[in-house]
């Protein structure tokens, strides 16, 4: 069918970039203006869309971020040029990295200056083309419709990540005559060739010891309902890196090994050493390096929309490319009823249901101040139900999250593991609250990851957001702490002053609690938790036991 579009006259160049925002669904900008953008900015007064004026760049870009990946359209981020761009760079490659769609539009100088030495001219396209999928600036004015129409596609398309598209002042100002292009979806890849699908088939109805590995393009909802349909017919072992959390489903939990990342030492990591069969879905190296759980004994299936990314560790026999879910429901046609578990598999994973079992027995009665972190999850696990999204900064808290805080819905957990990135919570969780507003949203970072986006509690107070805040108090990096101090027996340059944080949230208009003592945890989490807007609860931890997460641990042996 043959797609037209109307030549039209626009009265800026803005206008016309703010018409293509429309035409996409786009439903909020976040960013700060600047003189060479301020033009769309005063365009978006006449449109649909809502402007979030946010407190610093990066935060645009990771509420952009979280926007992509809880809804599949990608979040726009709107920012002046010169540093406004530069400082969006960790908030697109945390995108990329995280598989979530992103369109930053950034500021220019008049295509004239751009060779000129002159106030806030920088290459950004240059900046910006490592860390993300698109990276181009628009050099006439007849082309600004075709470059944000493959901006958005490419965000979208296959493994989402972020797009940067570099205006010029000059064609944002002046009038435009242009096409202003119809919106057209992506396009669906279809399953991966019925032949490759059966000589993968083959190799699972044959193998011994198989185990499915999820990754971060698993949790996409799709992709999410096609596993649990693929697990309640093989009865396979699952184990997942963090960003698939959520994705296995509770009647199918006897067989999940737990998450696996950073430190091999989990009942997952276990399973994936004797493996005799690897299947990974949506799985990057970027998650969790292959060279730490691949034993290179194991036949590997790669089940993705994209090919492998190969390295000595990492080297598929059979790749399924296409679509996720379409290609586990062709697999699934195929292989033989519930898989019988060895007697070594079974164990594994009895092992690891004591361990959740004395968790959740024995965790709550803990009574030392500061909090023990197993204690905490306990309690975090009480408040965290299937109606909340729980957004995770970085930090060794964030491990402890991983590796024992359940979820039995896909992309109810946002966690940040291929740049790992501090500070991302906060802003997520605001960015979560727009686009389900029915719901509360929980987010939770170390002090010193909080304070690399604080200030966006003023955002979160403006918009009125259901969000609870929880801070894991401890002075220090001490994600950073604990790895110095295996690798040279002492730390270096983690410790940092105390902050009120009770008076700091007040002092934005947010509510306030601190935990002062052990008997406090639980009543003053769930006040917290009531509150509708804006809260913030600082929790003092007690990180003596971190040294461990780097061990093979039986909860059982620290209760």
């Amino acid at each position: 069918m043959k797609r037209e579009s109307n030549v039209q006259v626009w009265k800026c160049g803005a206008d016309l970039v703010v018409n293509h925002l429309e035409q996409q669904g786009v439903k909020q900008v976040f960013g700060i203006p600047g003189a060479k953008i301020d033009r769309i900015f005063d365009s978006l007064e006449d449109s649909r869309i809502n402007t979030i004026v946010v407190r610093h760049e990066a935060n645009a870009a990771f509420m952009a971020g979280a926007v992509g990946r809880l809804t599949g359209k990608a979040g726009v981020a709107l920012v002046t040029s010169g540093p406004g761009c530069a400082n969006l760079v960790t908030g697109l490659a945390t995108a990329t990295s995280e598989g979530d769609p992103v369109v930053a539009l950034g500021g220019a100088v008049k295509r004239a200056d751009s060779l000129k030495i002159t106030h806030q001219s920088m290459d950004t396209v240059s900046i910006f083309r490592p860390v993300t999928k698109l990276s181009a600036e628009v050099t006439a004015s007849a082309a600004l419709s075709e470059v944000l129409g493959n901006a958005f596609r490419t965000a979208e398309f296959g493994r989402p990540g972020a797009a940067f598209v570099s205006l010029p002042q000059d064609i944002l100002n002046k009038p435009i005559t242009s096409h202003a292009l119809i919106h057209q979806t992506c396009p669906q890849n279809g399953s991966a060739p019925r032949d490759e699908v059966i000589a993968a088939a083959r190799l699972l109805n044959q193998a011994k010891n198989p185990i499915l590995l999820l990754g971060l393009m698993a949790s996409q909802p799709a992709n999410a309902q096609a596993i649990r349909r693929f697990l309640r017919h093989s009865k396979i072992p699952v184990t997942s890196t963090y960003q698939a959390a959520g994705v296995v489903e509770q009647t199918h939990f006897d067989h999940f090994a737990g998450r696996v990342g950073l430190f091999n030492n989990q009942a997952g990591d276990k399973l994936l050493q004797q493996a005799d069969l690897i299947i990974t879905v949506g799985y990057s190296p970027v998650e969790y390096d292959p060279a730490l759980w691949n034993t290179g004994q194991a036949t590997l299936i790669h089940i993705d929309i994209l090919p492998a990314e190969i390295d000595i560790a990492y080297q598929p026999e059979k790749e399924l490319l296409g679509n996720i879910a379409a290609t586990l429901d062709a697999l699934n046609e195929l292989i033989n009823g519930p898989l019988i578990l060895t007697h070594q598999t079974q164990a594994i994973l009895e092992d690891r249901a004591r361990q959740r079992l004395d968790l959740a027995n024995r965790a709550s009665h803990m009574s030392g101040f500061a909090i023990h972190p197993l204690r905490l999850v306990r309690a975090m696990q009480d408040i965290v139900n299937r109606d909340v999204t729980l957004c995770v900064d970085m930090g060794s808290f964030h491990i402890w999250i991983a590796r024992y805080l359940y979820s039995f819905r896909s992309r109810q957990i946002l966690m940040s593991n291929g740049q790992q990135t501090m500070g991302v919570a906060l802003p997520w969780a605001i960015a979560a609250a727009l686009v389900n507003p029915q719901q509360k949203v929980v987010s939770v970072s170390g002090d010193g990851g909080f304070m690399q986006s604080s200030m966006e509690l003023e955002t979160a107070v403006r918009l009125k957001s259901n969000v609870l805040h929880i801070i894991w108090v401890d002075n220090g990096y001490n994600m950073v702490e604990i790895q110095e101090q295996k690798k040279y027996h002492r730390p270096s340059g983690v410790h940092f002053g105390p902050i009120d944080f009770k008076m700091y949230a007040e002092s934005f208009g947010a509510k306030g609690f601190a935990v002062e003592s052990a008997d406090e945890l639980t009543h003053k989490l769930h006040l917290a938790m009531d509150i509708q807007g804006p809260a913030v609860i600082a929790i003092p931890v007690d990180y003596s036991d971190n040294y461990r997460l780097m061990e093979e641990m039986n909860i059982s042996q620290l209760l």
